[in-house]
């Protein structure tokens, strides 16, 4: 190696219409986390995670909205 030093530049300028495009999911939206704030944590065996996960991929949905679901389900708000 030459002992040369590269610069790597100036930052380019932002662009204000992506800057308010980012900022608008800051606001008025109900957030994810505005809806499930209680974190619930269970140990379950390797291959049981596994069957959840592969579950989940062939659904097209993560395992949080399966196991949301599956959890609905099996406790209803109204249990009638």
């Amino acid at each position: 190696m030459s002992g040369k030093r590269i610069g790597i530049g100036a930052r380019p300028p932002t662009n204000p219409h992506a800057e308010a495009w980012i900022r608008q999911g800051e606001g008025g939206a109900l957030q994810k986390a505005d809806l499930y704030t209680a974190r619930l944590t269970l140990d379950i065996t390797p291959a049981l995670r596994a069957r959840i996960k592969v579950s989940a991929f062939t659904q097209g949905v993560t395992v949080a909205e399966l196991l949301r679901a599956l959890l609905e389900r099996a406790f209803p708000e109204d249990p009638r």
